[in-house]
This record gives C-alpha cells, sequence and structure tokens, in this order.
C-alpha cells in the first residue's frame, strides 16, 4: 500500500510557543516543554471524529503508527476507507488542531493510507456494532461542529455575539443549535425572541423521554434554542444552584435533548472556567472555543484564563473576537471607550486570528433587548462585523462538515441497523 505524505507546521506563537506549559496541568506560561507521548497523542486524537461513521478515528482503527521526534515533529498514519474520501480534508484540519492543543507537537505530518477490502469490512463491523449496542454520550451528532462562546468575564457581551453569530450562520442557510450554558445568568430567550417553555416528548427507541428545542426559522436556516430561562416561570426567577448542579444542567441539555440534524451547536459559555467549563471539556473534547474580550488591557488578561484553560483540557481555541471595540458618534469621530488593541494583544499572545471588531451601538442593546438580532437586519459596522465573522467562521475558522458518502454511512433504521455503501 502506498501513502502520502503530508506535512503541516504550526505557525509561530510568540512567547507562548517559546514558554508553553511543561504539561497539561501546568500555566500558560511555563520554562519548559515537555514532549507528547504516544498514549498523548493516541487521546487527542479520540476528538477526531469520522462524520460518516459516528465515531472516533482510534476506536475505528483508521489512526495507525505515531512518531515523535525530539523537536516535537509528530508522524500520525491515517487510513481512510477510499483514497479519495471527500472528508479528507475534514480530518486533517481535525487532526492538525487537536495536536496543536499539546505545548509539546511543533510539526504535524499525515502519513495518508487506503483500506484494504478487509480493513474496510472491519471498520464498517465496528460501527456496526457501535451503532446498534451503544447510546451516545450525547444527542450531538458527530457531523456537528461546536462553538463554545467563552469570556474570561461577565460584562463583554458575549451572549450578545452568540445570538448574534448564530442568526448569522442560519441566515445562510445553516441549521444551528444554541445552548444557553450561563445556567445563573441566562438571557439568550428574550435576545432571540423565543421564550416559550420546553417540553418534552417521548421518542422511539429512547427509554426516557426527551426535551425538544424551542426553533427560530431565519430564511432557509433554522435556530435550535435551549436554555434554562426556558424552564423556569420568569426571566426574574434566581437559580440558586451549586457547581455540581450546574453541570448536571449542562450534561443533560447535551444528554436528554432531542437535538437532531445540526450543522452547528454555539454555545454561550458562563464566564470564568468553572465547573460548567470543565463539564463540557470532558463531554464534547471536539468543542473549539472563540474567546471574546473587550479592548481594555484588563479584560485581555482576564480572558486570558479562558484560553489557558482550554488548553488544559486540549480544546482548541479557534479565535478572539473584540467586541465593544470603539464608538462612533453622529459626526463621523470615534472614541475607544475602552482602551484600544487589547483584542489583537490577547491573539498574539495566544496564537490565534483575532476574528473581528465590534463597534459600540446602541443598535446591538436593541436588538437584543427586542429578540431581533442587529445581525439580521440591521445596518451599520456593528452589523456587518457580526456577518463578517460568521462568514469567516463558515468558509474557513470552523467550515462545516460537508457530508458526502466516501464509502460507507451507518444509518439507524426502525428494524436494526443497516449499513450503507458507495465506493468511488
Amino acid at each position: 500500500m502506498t501513502t502520502e505524505r503530508l506535512g503541516f507546521s504550526f505557525r509561530t506563537l510568540g512567547d507562548v510557543s517559546e514558554r508553553a506549559f511543561s504539561n497539561p496541568g501546568a500555566p500558560l506560561h511555563g520554562d519548559a516543554v515537555a514532549l507528547p507521548t504516544v498514549a498523548d497523542i493516541t487521546d487527542l486524537l479520540r476528538a477526531v471524529i469520522d462524520p460518516e461513521l459516528g465515531g472516533n478515528i482510534v476506536d475505528l482503527g483508521m489512526a495507525g503508527h505515531v512518531a515523535i521526534s525530539p523537536e516535537g515533529f509528530v508522524t500520525v498514519g491515517v487510513k481512510l476507507t477510499i483514497r479519495g474520501c471527500p472528508l479528507r480534508a475534514q480530518i486533517k484540519k481535525d487532526v492538525e488542531s487537536r495536536l496543536a492543543t499539546h505545548p509539546g507537537v511543533t510539526k504535524v505530518t499525515i502519513d495518508w493510507g487506503e483500506m484494504t477490502p478487509a480493513e474496510r469490512t472491519e471498520v464498517m463491523t465496528k460501527a456496526r456494532w457501535a451503532a446498534s449496542q451503544n447510546a451516545p454520550d450525547t444527542e450531538i451528532p458527530a457531523s456537528t461542529r461546536v462553538i463554545a462562546i467563552a469570556s474570561g468575564k461577565g460584562g463583554v457581551g458575549k451572549s450578545s455575539v452568540t445570538v448574534n453569530l448564530a442568526a448569522s450562520i442560519a441566515a445562510s442557510g445553516y441549521t444551528v443549535g444554541v445552548l444557553d450554558a450561563d445556567i445563573w445568568g441566562f438571557s439568550i430567550p428574550r435576545m432571540l425572541g423565543v421564550t416559550d417553555r420546553l417540553e418534552a416528548e417521548r421518542v422511539p427507541g429512547v427509554d426516557r423521554p426527551l426535551i425538544i428545542p424551542n426553533e427560530r426559522k431565519i430564511g432557509n436556516g433554522l435556530l435550535k434554542i435551549v436554555s434554562t430561562g426556558m424552564l423556569v416561570d420568569d426571566e426574574g426567577t434566581a437559580l440558586m444552584w451549586r457547581g455540581l448542579m450546574l453541570t448536571k444542567a449542562v450534561e443533560q441539555f447535551l444528554r436528554d435533548v432531542r437535538w437532531g440534524h445540526m450543522d452547528y451547536l454555539l454555545i454561550d459559555m458562563p464566564p470564568g472556567t468553572g465547573d460548567v467549563q470543565m463539564g463540557l471539556a470532558r463531554m464534547l473534547p471536539r468543542t473549539d472555543l472563540i474567546i471574546v474580550t473587550t479592548p481594555a488591557v484588563s479584560a485581555q488578561k482576564v480572558a486570558i484564563r479562558a484560553a489557558d484553560m482550554a488548553r488544559r483540557s486540549f480544546l482548541r481555541v479557534a479565535g478572539v473576537i473584540e467586541n465593544m471595540s470603539s464608538f462612533t458618534c453622529d459626526h463621523g469621530e470615534s472614541y475607544p471607550l475602552f482602551g484600544t488593541g487589547g483584542g489583537q494583544a490577547l491573539a498574539g499572545e495566544i496564537g490565534v486570528e483575532l476574528l473581528g471588531q465590534i463597534p459600540i451601538e446602541a443598535a446591538v442593546a436593541y436588538g437584543g433587548d427586542h429578540g431581533e438580532p442587529v445581525a439580521l437586519l440591521g445596518e451599520g459596522p456593528a452589523a456587518d462585523a457580526f456577518r463578517a465573522i460568521a462568514n469567516l467562521i463558515v468558509t474557513d475558522t470552523v467550515p462545516p462538515v460537508q457530508m458526502a458518502d466516501c464509502s460507507a454511512r451507518v444509518e439507524p433504521e426502525s428494524v436494526g441497523v443497516s449499513v450503507r455503501r458507495r465506493i468511488a
């Protein structure tokens, strides 16, 4: 069998690349970098999902040999069901981004291979067995791109960013889930204009009722929304829950909601680096993080803790958004009310892209108060910035999984599980 080698080098991350963690539990700035072990690499590859087969590439037997050089160069063998698999680019990007979360990895090379007929039969047997015997850990489909919108502290407009990005992505024709994981400070229902109480119903083949998300149609797209604000009597009700209850609530939203098909799931995270963040990293290790900050240096220094949490959990930080970047008055003069440069400084310090800057506009707050995100029909710099960031996300930063048959797809049916195969 021939293999094709594809190398990928990570760009320089400034101080972070030169003085990263010495281990996953170390702080963001350390003096030494420990090389990954084969076990470390294998664990990271378990977050790479084959969307058609619904399993990770390690358990499916698609990940092969792992070699690690003293310089941190990692070579990974990956076997595809067929060489021309359309999902190859997706798997490539996921392998690279997941391995990049380990501070000791400086370069990745993928040795592409093609499965033999016997190996294809074996991987299909594993996929069939998993589909028929094992309930998923969550109800989030394997093909859904999960993006957590995070911040180091409250008051930076994280929820506003979440709803405007979700609405913009849905307006492009995608199905977007919105999970309000800010359990204490829920605001998503009002900001999206969807306040109906959640209901549950029996689902064939499931031994418990599942919560049905509230929906809002946007153009050719769809929003599916779940929030604790849809469970309480009114939005003035205080939830006096301790950390364990918060984590259990998020777990229930991931396991007991009938999400169905989604191209994206955007999660509005609570501020900080507590129980909810750690629970999400454990349940959805394929999550990408986007960090929201304001231009103020103080906000930047707090936001870097969210990046530290992500990298300790081996989650990928996909980018930074600077909110409240400036205010432009009626005569055209701009005023940096919260300072300048915090977003770019944060992005540079953690080695990711600054996805965009959102100016201060009254229309953003008005849209949130009235359930009509400014990114939908609004005009002006803020609406344009939200739409531009959403477009960047779907085209480059976290592109959707393009579902196309490579060699097989496993689909549960009313009677057992069948396998549909097509060899290209």
